[in-house]
This record gives C-alpha cells, structure tokens and sequence, in this order.
C-alpha cells in the first residue's frame, strides 16, 4: 500500500514544464492566445484608483445586485463618475524634475500645464507633452475598457439587467469580450507614451 502511494506522490497531476507543441497549434489559435493575454492586461491601462474604488462602492452601491431605483441611480452616478475620471485622467502625464521628484500635470495643446506649479519645462521638452490625437483616441478606449470590466461585475448586471433573455444575456457575455479584443489591438497597435496620475510613473 505504501508503494501504491509512494507511485502516485511521483506522478504530478499537471506537468508545468510540457508545452503544446507549436506545430500542433494553427495560426488561430496563436493569435486568439495572444488576444486574451493582452485582454488579460487591459485593466493595468486604466487608473489603478479609480478601478479599485469602483470595486469597492459597486457592492455597496448596488446593494450587492438587488436594486431599487436609489439604488440603481447612486450605481448609474457611480459608473458615469469612473469613466469621467478614466476619460479625463487619460490626458495625465508626470516627469521628474532635477530633485527626481514626480510631477504630474495636464497635457494641453500648449504644452504640459504642471497641476501644483512646482516646476516648468523648457519649451523644447514641454512640446513634447502636447495634446495629440492619439490622447482622445486613448480616452475613449479607456471609457470602452471600463465599461468592459463594469459588465463583468455581476453586481452591476444583476442591478440593470435582473432578469436578461437568453438573447441579451449572450449579448452581456460576448459585449465585454469583443471591446477587450478590440481595444487590446488598437493598444498594442497605437500604445499610449503617457504616464498619468493612476498609471504606471514615469522614469526618466
């Protein structure tokens, strides 16, 4: 008996270091692999602080999913408030200054416009801070994001949606999928160069 279990404490039950075969995998499925990891990393392009309070208010606000009409209003306020806010902070930028101190500021069409007025750019540094098409197409985006990662929070769908037929409740599972394929192209495509007030901090 203690050989039989001596045996199956040898066999792992899942070998970490066997991979499929990139022959036995077609172009397709690479690629749809490739989609859902970036999808996987969508949530690291929106501001950190207002994804967590949005987690944190969405049970309290929705009452855990069964919904009122205060309810439903103080959830619809606080969805309308997180993508302001991941609209707005989308055109953050930060930089440090000689001291190494990280300073944030808006990004305008003049230049970068320092938030507490610590510091200012020179002029051939501070047009590199311009407001760019690019930075609306990326606001937008990160409003897409969120809405993605609000209809995963079944708080939010049980408040809105209580009881969906089968048709938009296959619209609420494939919706979310389909905006993070597509915003996880267009951000490996055109990938934003902004290190805004909730994003990752600038180095240099």
């Amino acid at each position: 008996m203690d050989r039989i279990n001596d045996d199956e404490q040898k066999l792992p039950l899942l070998d970490h270091n066997r991979e499929v075969p990139e022959a036995e995998r077609s172009m397709v499925q690479r690629a749809i692999s490739q989609t859902f990891q970036s999808t996987a990393h969508l949530a690291n392009l929106l501001p950190t602080g207002t994804v967590l309070s949005f987690q944190l208010l969405s049970p309290i606000f929705t009452n855990q999913g069964n919904c009122d009409s205060v309810n439903k209003f103080m959830t619809y306020t606080l969805l309308s408030l997180s993508a302001f806010s991941c609209f707005l902070l989308s055109f953050t930028d930060s930089f440090r200054d000689s001291k190494g101190n990280v300073c944030h500021g808006f990004a305008t069409f003049k230049g970068l416009w320092v938030i507490d007025g610590s510091t200012t750019l020179p002029p051939e540094l501070d047009a590199k801070y311009r407001l760019r098409f690019i930075d609306f197409v990326h606001a937008v985006m990160s409003v897409l994001v969120f809405t993605a990662i609000a209809l995963f929070d079944q708080n939010v769908v049980n408040c809105f949606f209580p009881s969906p037929s089968d048709e938009a409740q296959q619209m609420l599972t494939a919706l979310p999928v389909g905006i993070g394929v597509l915003c996880s192209t267009l951000f490996v495509a055109f990938p934003t160069q902004r290190y805004g007030i909730g994003f990752p901090l600038s180095k240099t």
